[in-house]
């Protein structure tokens, strides 16, 4: 099963970003936040965030943590933020500030189904039936009775 997180707009160049991506590519979740979390570079932290996210989702699919494992993580280059720098004799250089837009897909497997329990509730022997008493005829089921005649 696949879960999925996306980050958007993250204001880091995307070039930057795959720098951190690539280590963790393909790796088990939980190894992955620990390369993370030691990790100096800057975009290791939203991607940690966004990892943990990711694994949040799965654990609300019942998905079991240690059978996590990242399928597919992409960088995109988001909007580009254009800025002037003004420089010499009147002239100005543009400056970019790129973002990028990460998206994370995880594969893992659900935990079996404790069918014990359920084959133990199955095999306990049916309830007996209430015992009921015979029935009298009363006085108003024999008017009704003699009425219909």
């Amino acid at each position: 099963m696949y879960v999925t997180a996306r980050l958007h707009d993250l204001r880091m160049a995307p070039r930057k970003v795959r720098l951190v991506v690539d280590v963790i590519r393909g790796m088990k979740a939980i190894p992955a936040t620990q390369e993370l979390t030691f990790s100096k570079r800057a975009a290791a932290r939203p991607i940690l965030k966004l990892l943990k996210s990711a694994m949040a989702n799965a654990e609300q699919k019942q998905l079991t943590k240690e059978s996590l494992r990242i399928k597919t993580i992409m960088v995109n280059e988001g909007a580009t933020l254009k800025r002037f720098m003004p420089r010499a004799f009147g002239r100005s250089a543009p400056i970019r500030k790129r973002t990028s837009h990460i998206e994370l897909m995880l594969t893992g497997t659900r935990p079996p189904k404790k069918s014990s329990s359920r084959s133990a509730r199955r095999t306990t022997a049916p309830l007996p039936a209430p015992e009921t008493k015979p029935s009298t005829p009363t006085a108003s089921s024999l008017a009704k009775s003699s009425s219909s005649k």
